[in-house]
């Protein structure tokens, strides 16, 4: 008996680490209060799981299977180190902001699943694009759950952008006409974003699941006739 067919793209929604592996959660949870945020974690997370993959990839037939797992996890702390460092350096009101939450992408499960199921199997080309539509697929959700979050409780929406992109950010930031609800940024506002982005996406598949039983019955309806 085979597995299903390998696909690279999945991470970005068949396999999106957040809502279907629901893996992440601390910093997806944690430092979701803002667009900018949730992007400049995201972007962080993404890079660190392309650079994964392409280094174990590289490297998956020069290390023993006895000590894989302690390897990953040893370039997966080289990576995210020499990130934390640039992020500090680059954008360093973000950095603080952040916190521990950068240095913390170690912790998270995704990238490992990602190195052990698909970069030491895989080649480069196939192991870079899967790490690129993970790391978008959970860098998309930081973004949509920062932004309902930003919206209802703060009554804005791409605040503190310049920290990002510089001072012309500053013009992005959108003052909505209410205050918001303080719920929203704290930590049950994280629960129920997340409950209603995983409710959006489980209404969006039923549906497509009725429409493609519709469209299958119709066809065979169709060549009976």
């Amino acid at each position: 008996m085979t597995g299903a067919p390998f696909n690279p793209l999945a991470g970005l929604w068949q396999n999106n680490p957040a809502l279907v592996q629901l893996l992440g959660l601390c910093p997806l949870l944690a430092v979701t209060t803002t667009v900018v945020n949730g992007l400049t974690l995201g972007l962080a997370t993404m890079a660190v799981v392309m650079a994964t993959n392409s280094v174990i990839s590289l490297l998956r037939n020069s290390v023993a299977a006895v000590v894989r797992i302690p390897m990953f996890v040893l370039i997966i702390a080289a990576l995210v180190t020499c990130i934390d460092l640039l992020t500090n350096a680059l954008f360093f009101d973000l950095h603080e902001t952040l916190g521990l939450f950068i240095p913390l992408i170690i912790t998270n499960c995704a990238i490992l699943a990602q190195a052990e199921t698909v970069a030491s199997r895989k080649p480069l080309g196939p192991s870079l694009i899967s790490g690129f539509a993970t790391g978008a697929g959970f860098c998309a959700v930081l973004v949509a759950l920062g932004a309902l979050r930003e919206v209802f409780g703060s009554g804005s929406l791409l605040a503190g952008m310049d920290m990002l992109v510089g001072e012309s950010g500053a013009a992005l930031t959108i003052d909505l006409p209410f205050d918001g609800v303080l719920a929203a940024v704290l930590p049950p506002g994280a629960f129920f974003g997340l409950a209603v982005l995983l409710a959006l996406r489980n209404v969006y598949n039923d549906r497509a699941r009725t429409h493609a039983r519709a469209r299958q019955r119709a066809a065979r309806r169709s060549h009976a006739a």
